[in-house]
């Protein structure tokens, strides 16, 4: 069985957590400010840049550990649901178009599925193996 690192796919979700923080607070800094114009090539290009190299690494790490242990409530399509929203959230965030509660219904979304991966790694965690994803005996 191929091993998947879980601590690297737990560092990866902490991240995009952060990410997926950093477009909310970007979201109300232009939805509050009348007069706010981001700099595409110093904010909103390096923003989105870093957002999918992240989930470059995320994305396979992510699919390789659900589809091997099957979670009750994270499921592949999830992921790449995830993938698509925090790739569009990491642009929209500094659009002045942005609709309110959709922005905040995607956030929500990715929110809960980087949560639940956290939880369901931190259950699924062998102490003898750290570091190393095995499938869980009791699932």
């Amino acid at each position: 069985m191929k091993e998947i690192s879980t601590d690297r796919l737990a560092e990866l979700t902490d991240q995009l957590k952060e990410i997926s923080q950093k477009a909310y607070a970007q979201f109300y800094i232009q939805y509050k400010k009348a007069d706010y114009k981001p700099d595409f090539q110093n904010e909103v290009k390096p923003f989105a840049n870093r957002t999918d190299q992240i989930l470059a690494e995320w994305s396979p790490l992510a699919n390789k550990w659900v589809a091997l242990n099957q979670p009750r409530y994270l499921h592949l399509q999830q992921i790449k649901d995830t993938c698509d929203n925090l790739t569009l959230i990491s642009v929209t965030a500094f659009q002045k178009t942005t609709r309110q509660r959709r922005f905040i219904e995607t956030i929500q979304a990715i929110d809960y599925v980087l949560d639940t991966l956290l939880s369901e790694l931190a259950d699924s965690f062998d102490t003898v193996n750290q570091g190393n994803l095995i499938a869980h005996p009791n699932k």
